[in-house]
């Protein structure tokens, strides 16, 4: 296995996006009541109307959300780790299951937060705007070492080798 490089600003920022997705998790499952006065609010509904037409609305919801909760945990774990083992070593396809897994959790609920006019959608926006950050300072130095190692090769080469291209 290849010696891993420096972590840089690339790797705090997703590793640190792993560490918020646990603590949103962990939110889910422990402090989130089963409905927000915004969810009240997007439906349209009264809260007590809810409850008569729906008792058992609310304790379904709660293991909805615990259910969530440990399944956006987990994936906050594996980002975590990703972004503070797996990219320091620039490993083949590392941009592909960045720029598909910030799309898939943090831009995707910035997007339906936004999109539901929630309370929380200015703070959420906050971890995908930090995950493009990441993924812009991993292309950069993608496309940098490829320009080194381009330099390199034209300047390492022989004469002869100059001649042949």
């Amino acid at each position: 296995m290849r010696q891993p490089d420096r972590r840089g600003a690339a790797e705090w920022l997703i590793a640190g996006c792993g560490v918020w997705q646990v603590g949103l998790g962990l939110y889910f499952i422990f402090v989130r009541p089963a409905l927000l006065p915004e969810d009240v609010r997007y439906m349209g509904a009264d809260l007590q109307a809810l409850q008569v037409a729906a008792p058992r609305l609310s304790a379904w919801l709660d293991n909805v959300f615990t259910v969530m909760g440990g399944f956006v945990a987990g994936a906050g774990v594996l980002i975590a780790y990703f972004g503070w083992v797996v990219m320091p070593l620039r490993l083949r396809g590392t941009m592909v299951v960045l720029v598909s897994t910030g799309a898939l959790t943090f831009g995707l609920m910035s997007a339906v937060n936004f999109v539901l006019h929630s309370d929380f959608r200015w703070l959420l926006v906050l971890p995908p705007i930090g995950w493009a950050v990441a993924v812009l300072l991993i292309a950069a130095s993608q496309a940098a070492l490829s320009i080194r190692r381009c330099c390199k090769r034209a300047t390492s080469a022989t004469p002869a080798e100059h001649k042949a291209r």
